[in-house]
């Protein structure tokens, strides 16, 4: 299998850390090597926060080159806009949270929030997926839990299980969040069923 190159960004605070140490542990679990990267930044103050997974039959760096990521997670627009350049163009997948955070810059008027962000990506990404995470997260019973659903629409285009993704909310998240993040999962999984 060739390698798969999976960037997760967002802002501090969207659980991007927790969506890929769940991701590098179901695909681990799954039997292939993996190699994951994070750069915080100013997370506690909302700033940038980009996590690189990558896992195949066998992988020597975390880090994911220019246009070879197969799939970008995001969890805010403008930080897929950010990173949108890492994504193959011809053949990756972009998943965008449908969330606008206005950065710390943007809200004393210093700069603008794009409003033609959805154009960019389309004209730069073969596919594009908009999703409404928070709505999904609040059917699941907790609005945390949106990186969840984002992790549940992201695992259509992966080869690993969904027993094995099941089995890793479980073992990972807080006991008291277990069901919420199992309902999200599966409302994420379930936006791609035909």
């Amino acid at each position: 299998m060739k390698t798969k190159n999976i960037i997760i960004s967002g802002v501090g605070g969207q659980g991007i850390i927790l969506a890929s140490e769940l991701l590098s542990l179901a695909a681990m679990r799954a039997g292939f090597d993996v190699k994951k990267s994070e750069v915080h930044g100013m997370s506690q103050r909302g700033g940038s926060v980009v996590s690189n997974v990558r896992f195949g039959e066998k992988v020597y760096s975390p880090l994911i080159e220019e246009g070879t990521a197969d799939v970008i997670l995001s969890f805010e627009k403008l930080e897929t806009l950010r990173w949108i350049h890492f994504l193959n163009p011809s053949s990756g997948v972009c998943i965008v949270n449908d969330l606008e955070i206005i950065p710390v810059q943007v809200s004393p008027g210093k700069g603008e929030y794009p409003g033609d962000i959805m154009e960019r990506l389309e004209k730069k990404a073969s596919k594009v997926y908009l999703i409404d995470g928070v709505k999904y997260a609040l059917q699941a019973g907790n609005p945390r839990t949106a990186n969840t659903v984002l992790l549940g629409a992201l695992s259509n285009f992966l080869p690993i299980e969904p027993e094995i993704w099941e089995e890793t909310i479980k073992n990972r998240v807080p006991p008291n969040t277990i069901e919420a993040n199992l309902k999200a999962f599966w409302l994420g999984r379930d936006l791609f069923k035909d």
